[in-house]
């Protein structure tokens, strides 16, 4: 697999830590090599209650989880997880016929889920996107810092401010305002937000986009000069005022 992304890191400079939890060996082999080809440190478990004892002992950044499994399911593990105050993002696998509201309704949350049979880069590129929200990976080599007029964003404290008054905001709105200041001037269309920003193949989600980029119409440009625009038809723009 070739990997053109940079390469992302925890903040210390060192390598992301993801855990991978299958009950099928073959399985968490292929996902294994993928994932250490990216450089990250990986460990595998088999069952729910191994999950857990490597979830404490090697503290991962991010986990590969697959919901059926013969003694804790997946959704078990994540709850015993949160109620013990863990926090990292999870990535299920799950069968496609059985991906139901509840599954679906993790994205909200700040996990993600990939259904069987899938691609070991889509698995990366969920992976890449969950670590970059949760604020626990960054890209290496590249500058803090990204600025579009009197807008500063900074990629490692996750702040962000405006003629110097700091704005608020979630994950995502992060992420995709990152996004479209990496790309400033250049006109960006929904399917590539959506790739990019929550790594979902293009699929009827465009209106999650727009509703998006409306809150940080809200938080960024109200009361000032605008920054983001609509370029209709096409899709949006971030660029300071001429």
């Amino acid at each position: 697999m070739t990997n053109a992304s940079p390469a992302l890191l925890r903040p210390d400079g060192s390598p992301l830590r993801v855990l991978v939890v299958d009950d099928e060996q073959m399985l968490t082999d292929l996902l294994s090599m993928a994932l250490r080809m990216e450089g990250w440190e990986v460990r595998t478990a088999g069952s729910g209650f191994e999950a857990l004892q490597a979830a404490r002992e090697f503290a991962p950044d991010a986990m590969v989880l697959d919901v059926m499994m013969p003694d804790l399911d997946g959704m078990a593990v994540l709850q015993r997880l949160r109620q013990s105050g863990d926090d990292v993002p999870v990535l299920f696998l799950t069968a496609k016929d059985a991906v139901s509201d509840r599954v679906a309704g993790l994205t909200a949350g700040g996990d993600d889920y990939v259904t069987k049979p899938f691609s070991l880069e889509e698995v990366v590129a969920r992976l890449r996107g969950l670590m970059r929200r949760a604020g626990t990976a960054h890209a290496s080599g590249a500058e803090p810092i990204l600025r579009v007029a009197d807008l500063t964003l900074n990629e490692d404290s996750h702040e962000v401010e405006r003629a110097g008054d700091e704005i608020d905001l979630t994950a995502t709105e992060f992420e995709l305002l990152r996004y479209l200041m990496r790309n400033q001037r250049r006109v960006v269309s929904k399917a590539q937000i959506l790739d990019r920003v929550w790594n979902y193949d293009f699929g009827g989600r465009s209106s999650v986009v727009e509703l998006y980029i409306s809150y940080l119409r809200k938080k960024i440009d109200q009361g000032r000069e605008p920054l983001i625009h609509t370029v209709r038809g096409v899709g949006y723009m971030i660029k300071a005022p001429s």
